[in-house]
């Protein structure tokens, strides 16, 4: 099996539309939840979000192009172009059908059913766009991608709700393990604050609906009650190290691990006594030849929600024992929110800021401990330490679980 290491990064965030302008504003604690803009909320009992702000998809693409491309797209576009220059990947030189994609996106573009469906409702089906279809599904991620920078390897969309992105970055980690490519573009993306999103998430009584921003997004707070619903992209590339050696690229990280499990438990929550996602993450140690011990940082899925963060915390004690209670475990959602689809992916690159920089991001808002939930989430301040090895889990809808360990790299043989 090969090693696989990450090269480059891109990210379209709430908090800043780089992977560096994303970074920053983690470090300085900073928050992207406001009032939602996208639609009149005045009949919604859900009033904010995290929306991405100031982006203009011609930065990125020709008006033409992103006139075809609905949001989720334009932001995987725009994250993988940033990705493929942070790695400086000349496609010029490479064997266009050893580079592949593999970026998810976890519903597509709801907006564009929206948009579409008033035509039928008014009578009128035959005024439906012809590029309605291709518009909304969400392999257009992964696709419009492959068309913008010429990638003619594998290119896969995985849907996992919200375990897409972890999903998308390990089946892409696979593909290079087994020798299908030689780099894969990797990641999630998410564009749907949209009146149905909203007006469903809140029917299930998922999302907060908390106006005050600082105590909206509160994972492991006792008083947590929903999630901010957030969109964006995350992109990273990853190369075979072989590849990467031999076009002199800058290796940022080397991912070793990969879990993936299923509860087969409930549409919605997580299994009570986190069996599932505790075996995603000991697949993904014993992959990386790690003891519990060995895990200097765990990004927790940590949405918010009552269940989600109780019985993920049941699930890191069963997976790392003793050791559980020794290691900072925080949420990227705390100042991001869900970014649905594309957290797992966004919330990797963090990780590899982590590793980078030696900073722990705090969970930001968390206030009033809950005696359940008793591990260090970092409550206020971040934590400045040496981190050589980072977990990140996602969980989504349906039971799916999926972990990543990545390490710091090393040159040193397999």
């Amino acid at each position: 099996m090969r090693r696989v290491v990450i090269t480059g990064m891109g990210a379209i965030t709430p908090i800043g539309n780089s992977a560096e302008e994303f970074w920053k504003g983690i470090c300085e604690n900073k928050i992207g939840f406001g009032p939602i803009t996208q639609f009149d909320t005045t009949e919604y009992k859900v009033k904010l979000a995290a929306e991405v702000k100031d982006f203009d998809p011609k930065r990125y693409m020709d008006a033409k192009t992103a006139k075809r491309m609905e949001r989720f797209s334009q932001f995987a576009v725009a994250a993988a172009k940033e990705a493929i220059e942070d790695a400086g990947l000349d496609m010029a030189k490479e064997d266009p059908y050893r580079v592949g994609v593999s970026i998810g996106s976890g519903v597509g573009s709801l907006q564009a059913v929206e948009r579409e469906l008033k035509k039928v409702e008014a009578g009128k089906p035959g005024r439906v766009s012809p590029l309605f279809v291709p518009m909304m599904i969400s392999n257009m991620a992964a696709g419009n991608v492959s068309i913008q920078f010429g990638l003619k390897g594998k290119s896969i969309n995985v849907v996992t709700a919200c375990a897409t992105g972890t999903h998308s970055i390990g089946e892409a980690y696979r593909s290079i393990q087994c020798g299908d490519a030689d780099v894969m573009v990797s990641g999630g993306t998410e564009g749907s604050i949209c009146p149905i999103a909203v007006a469903g998430f809140t029917s299930l009584t998922a999302l907060t609906t908390a106006e005050d921003p600082t105590r909206a997004s509160i994972p492991f707070d006792k008083e947590r009650n929903g999630f901010v619903m957030g969109e964006g992209a995350g992109v990273l590339v990853l190369e075979s190290l072989e590849h990467a050696r031999e076009r002199g690229a800058r290796i940022l990280a080397e991912i070793v691990g990969y879990g993936s499990t299923s509860d087969a438990y409930h549409i919605t929550s997580p299994a009570e006594d986190g069996d599932g996602a505790a075996m995603a993450m000991k697949q993904a140690m014993n992959e990386a030849g790690l003891a519990p011990e060995a895990i200097d940082y765990i990004n927790a899925h940590g949405t918010g929600t009552h269940h989600n963060d109780l019985f993920e915390t049941r699930a890191i004690k069963k997976a790392l024992k003793d050791a559980a209670y020794q290691v900072p475990v925080t949420s990227t959602k705390s100042m991001v929110g869900h970014l649905l689809g594309a957290a797992g992916a966004v919330e990797l690159i963090a990780c590899v800021k982590t590793i980078n920089t030696g900073y722990i991001h705090p969970t930001v808002g968390l206030q009033v401990p809950d005696e359940e939930c008793d591990l260090n989430y970092a409550p206020g301040a971040g934590i400045r330490k040496t981190v050589r090895v980072a977990m990140s889990n996602s969980l989504g809808f349906g039971g799916h679980n999926a972990t990543l360990i990545i390490r710091q790299y090393e040159d040193r043989e397999a």
